[in-house]
């Protein structure tokens, strides 16, 4: 899926989900347009469930549905606000399913807006939101699990925290709790450069792709083929969660690239038109040579 967004800037978008390591899937993936009207862009989700079969799954996908709605019909003129507002009403959703049927069940969630050439990201959980710019991958969101806890505070290294066998407890998610935290979820904004890749992703990679894998991957310009490519390599080096990935890729408009040949060209193309000029001069000063020495003897 292709977006030409407005001055200088295209972007494409692609996912994909699979079970990975494990017999079921409760990951939720959400890639689509912005709804008409609204400055073109795109909204963009992952969602990791807990809560065992068809609780996990019914988590994450409700978890998904309330992003989509929130953005299905009028873009909201605050979509960091609009990102909250469907974050809560999940929350609320998914306590009360666990409610009704008795059991527990919660859901990580990390959704990014796409408008023109800003990103706005909300977090929740330990899903990750990564870009990658210059060939360096940095991770945009801050997990929300015992782990990272411990490396914040200095107790764990980043390599020991990979390795914990705490790494999967969240501390925080979408429906485990009546009411969301009120600092839920985090929210980060950026601006987006061509050239840049945004990678929205589950838990089922962390373990077992390192960032040269990532960077690897998203040389190419087509996002659901990276998507793919990320997935099938988690599941080589026998991930045992399932995966999930969406990819925006963000490239120089054709209108920009257009402009940047020509400009190439003309710059080429510089010295051969030097070249008549400096002819003509050389003539013309061994012309004027030739009339002094004749007028002198």
């Amino acid at each position: 899926m292709v977006n030409a967004l407005p001055g200088e800037l295209t972007v494409a978008v692609g996912g994909a989900t699979d079970t990975g390591g494990r017999s079921t899937n409760e990951d939720a993936i959400l890639v689509r347009p912005l709804p008409d009207g609204a400055e073109t862009g795109y909204v963009l989700a992952v969602a990791d469930g807990m809560g065992g079969y068809q609780g996990g799954e019914v988590a994450s996908q409700l978890a998904i549905d309330y992003v989509r709605d929130l953005f299905a019909r009028e873009m909201p003129a605050d979509v960091a606000d609009a990102l909250k507002q469907a974050a809560r009403r999940a929350n609320d959703a998914i306590y009360q399913r666990a409610q009704e049927s008795g059991g527990v069940m919660g859901t990580t969630l990390v959704a990014a807006i796409i408008q023109g050439k800003y990103l706005t990201i909300a977090s929740i959980g330990d899903s990750r939101a990564y870009l990658a710019r210059a060939r360096q991958l940095t991770q945009i969101t801050q997990d929300h699990s015992l782990v990272a806890e411990q490396v914040a505070r200095g107790e764990l290294t980043e390599e020991q925290a990979r390795k914990s066998p705490q790494r999967n407890i969240v501390t925080h998610a979408v429906g485990t709790q009546e009411r969301l935290d009120k600092r839920m979820p985090g929210i980060f904004e950026l601006t987006l450069l061509p050239e840049d890749r945004l990678i929205l992703c589950t838990d089922g990679f962390f373990d077992v792709l390192a960032p040269d894998d990532y960077l690897q991957a998203l040389a190419t310009n087509d996002p659901e083929a990276t998507a793919h490519a990320l997935v099938r390599l988690a599941i080589e080096r026998k991930t045992t969660d399932n995966v999930s990935a969406v990819i925006a890729a963000v490239m120089p408009s054709v209108a920009t690239i257009k402009r940047e040949q020509v400009s190439a060209e003309l710059e080429a193309a510089r010295p051969s038109l030097l070249v008549p000029v400096i002819v003509s001069i050389v003539i013309l000063l061994i012309a004027l040579a030739l009339v002094g020495y004749f007028f002198l003897y």
